[in-house]
């Protein structure tokens, strides 16, 4: 594995400093202007055109991505159930617009585990062994669709567990105060979180911040990411927060785009029962999309770990009413989903991913 170092300094100089000069608005601590989100419906299965409109509203694929020119996509394929994963029509769409506009796109993912990999019978292992999580990985996206799409589109299909690595710094870091990415997403302008609409056991909500543990790379950090839960925890993350907002510090995030075509609800992000919502949610502050998405589900903000941790730390919108919602109306949209069973990572880490391949 080939590692490299990226300076506090080139990092602010050719991604978030870059994107703040451009006009982009990633997240970030402080006052900023107010966030829009947008909200679009699925009409007779036709998933991309909800993308494409949700795009719209936020003022075209353009606005969305202004100052970007690299873009990794990243859907959430933690396993190689299609009822847990990121459904590919909705990457299909955000690729085809973003080369529409001229970007390099490429689509990426490190998923947590699957059957007969670091799934054996009822044990789940973590492991770093780069045979086990390659395999995986290419098992996965084969299984999703994920690498016939991307043949079809010409894009690049990037298996995030291994491959050349960058140390990136994590200012003002609650877990780590350094992490290390797979060089396609160090070296990318924007990192576009597209995640399923998810309740979660540990997180509360699974959306496009939590969405980016699949950053954490199995050959350095393993997968599952119990290690990275563990070191968390030791500085007291609350649920899985203090390490969800350090990869997202890490990261040049901007345009997150939440696959609610179907959501579950429930013990996620495997075993809850799905929902129809038909929808898409798309913001360019992942924070604010987050937010949003959560109270579709009928999910007050303070009930979430991550978000009153950000809040904390100083992260914009800390409200609603902060946020310019367009398309669809919450009211109408929205629906109460069925909480998780919420767990502590300490409670269930004797239990899951301890043992080692």
């Amino acid at each position: 594995m080939t590692r490299r170092h990226v300076s506090r300094r080139q990092f602010l100089e050719t991604g978030l400093g870059a994107a703040l000069a451009a006009g982009a608005a990633p997240l970030a601590a402080g006052p900023s202007p107010r966030s829009v989100v947008s909200i679009a419906a699925v009409k007779d299965g036709r998933i991309g055109q909800a993308v494409e409109e949700a795009i719209d509203l936020l003022g075209g694929i353009g606005t969305a991505t202004k100052g970007r020119g690299r873009i990794l996509l990243k859907p959430n394929l933690v396993a190689d159930s299609p009822a847990c994963t990121t459904k590919p029509q909705v990457i299909e769409a955000l690729a085809r617009l973003m080369k529409s506009a001229g970007k390099e796109v490429l689509i990426g993912e490190g998923s947590a585990a699957a059957d007969g990999f670091n799934v054996k019978g009822p044990e789940t292992y973590r492991t770093k062994n780069r045979d086990i999580l390659d395999a995986m990985q290419q098992h996965v996206f084969d299984r999703l669709g994920f690498t016939e799409l991307a043949r079809s589109l010409h894009v690049p299909l990037v298996n995030l567990h291994s491959g050349t690595m960058a140390d990136v710094p994590v200012k003002n870091g609650q877990a780590f105060e350094t992490l290390t990415l797979h060089d396609s997403v160090a070296s990318a302008d924007l990192v576009c979180s597209v995640p399923m609409m998810k309740t979660h056991v540990l997180a509360t909500v699974s959306l496009s911040m939590k969405n980016l543990i699949g950053l954490y790379p199995g050959t350095v950090y393993r997968s599952v990411r119990s290690w990275v839960h563990d070191r968390a925890a030791e500085k007291g993350s609350p649920g899985v927060a203090y390490e969800i907002l350090d990869m997202v510090r890490a990261n040049r995030t901007g345009l997150a785009v939440i696959d609610a075509s179907r959501a579950m609800q429930g013990d996620g992000p495997t075993l809850g029962t799905l929902v129809d919502m038909n929808l898409i949610v798309a913001g360019t502050d992942p924070l604010a999309a987050d937010m949003v998405a959560a109270a579709l589900m009928g999910i007050d903000v303070e009930e979430v770990p991550t978000f009153t941790c950000a809040h904390r730390a100083g992260m914009h919108p800390r409200t609603l009413d902060a946020i310019e919602i367009r398309g669809r109306r919450l009211d109408e949209a929205g629906r109460r989903f069925v909480r998780p069973h919420l767990v502590t990572w300490p409670s269930i880490s004797r239990f899951w991913g301890v043992k080692e391949l």
